[in-house]
C-alpha cells in the first residue's frame, strides 16, 4: 500500500510541476521544462524513501530496489513522455 501511495504522490507532484509551469507561461515547450525539473526532485524523494525503508523499516537494499524502481520509474517515465511530446 505504501508503494502505491508514494507512486501516486509522484504523479501528483508531476501534476503540480505541470500546473505551476502552465501558470508561468502559455508556451507549449514549458511542459518539457517542467518534466526536466521534476525528474531530479523526484529522484531525491525516491532515494529518501528507499533510505527510510532500509533504515527504519528493516528492509535490505536488495529488497527495496524493486520498490524504488516502481516508485521512481513510473512517474519519471511519464515525465520523459511529456518531455518528448512537448519538445515537438
Amino acid at each position: 500500500m505504501h508503494t502505491i501511495m508514494v507512486t501516486v504522490g509522484g504523479f501528483a507532484l508531476l501534476g503540480v510541476f505541470l500546473l505551476l509551469m502552465r501558470f508561468w507561461t502559455a508556451e507549449r515547450g514549458i511542459f518539457a521544462v517542467a518534466g526536466k525539473a521534476f525528474i531530479p526532485v523526484w529522484l531525491t524523494i525516491a532515494i529518501v524513501n528507499l533510505w527510510i525503508g532500509v533504515r527504519y523499516a528493516g528492509y535490505t537494499v536488495l529488497q527495496e530496489l524493486p520498490v524504488f524502481a516502481i516508485t521512481f520509474g513510473l512517474p519519471a517515465a511519464l515525465a520523459v513522455l511529456i518531455i518528448k511530446r512537448a519538445g515537438r
